[in-house]
């Protein structure tokens, strides 16, 4: 497989650091970014900054960005071994290789809704289209009686689904210090936000208020976002997302 690396310089940063909104979907429209990264790739820790950046100061009014990290596999036969890189990762990053008609996959890629990809330092097309995704009509969607219970979340989620949608579960956690000490980032420390640990899918009907369950192996101590989103089964766009954080 080629590895499509594009370096971008980061635009738009000055921007995305403005003061902003506390996190919380009551204080915006949820919008899910997706950062497909690896600490393999050279290009990667400043979309990682800039992802880390977006999800603390939350910068644009009327927005609230609901991220995720989605570290993929492809790059651990580069010299460095990922060890937040998932199959799961590699899988949906190609699909969105298929709905956005892509040559290859690559990394970094920002991925906002399901409708729009960029490189993901680029800090104008982010702000671009997560103004451009919080205009547009969401699903209501929310989060009840989630709780830890024993390696896994255990939660309700309700909306009301249309024929043909999907609902996703997200267990991600913060990962602050990782030591890389071979391949292109060798011998830096990298720190990752919301790095997806797990990763499941329900059909619309699971959004009827039953009871659902998400396992998680290997999490570090500390809190754990559960992220749940649907998607159009067609067009993968994101219809609608919520986050609850999670203490064990």
């Amino acid at each position: 497989m080629r590895l499509a690396v594009a370096g971008v310089l980061l635009l738009g940063v000055a921007a995305l650091m403005m003061p902003g909104a506390a996190r919380g979907a009551d204080q915006g429209t949820p919008v899910l970014v997706e950062l497909f990264t690896s600490e393999g790739c050279s290009d990667c820790p400043p979309a990682d900054a800039l992802l880390e950046q977006l999800d603390k100061q939350q910068p644009i009014a009327g927005v609230h960005a609901i991220v995720l990290s989605e570290h993929v596999t492809y790059w651990d036969r580069q010299g460095w071994r990922d060890p937040f890189s998932m199959e799961e990762m590699t899988e949906r990053q190609q699909a969105y290789q298929y709905r956005f008609g892509l040559p290859d996959v690559y990394t970094p890629q920002m991925v906002v809704d399901g409708s729009a990809q960029f490189v993901g330092s680029n800090g104008r097309a982010l702000e671009s289209a997560l103004q451009a995704e919080a205009a547009r009509p969401k699903q209501e969607l929310s989060i009840a009686d989630a709780r830890w219970d024993n390696g896994s979340a255990e939660f309700s989620v309700h909306g009301t689904a249309s024929p043909g949608e999907r609902l996703m579960a997200v267990l991600a956690a913060d990962a602050t210090h990782s030591e890389v000490t071979r391949g292109e980032n060798a011998g830096h420390t990298l720190h990752h936000v919301a790095v997806v640990r797990a990763i499941k899918t329900f059909d619309g009907e699971a959004m009827d208020g039953r009871a659902l369950k998400l396992d998680a192996r290997n999490l570090p101590d500390g809190p754990v976002r559960l992220v749940v989103f649907t998607v159009d089964g067609k067009t993968w766009h994101v219809l609608g997302a919520a986050e609850q954080t999670l203490t064990r």
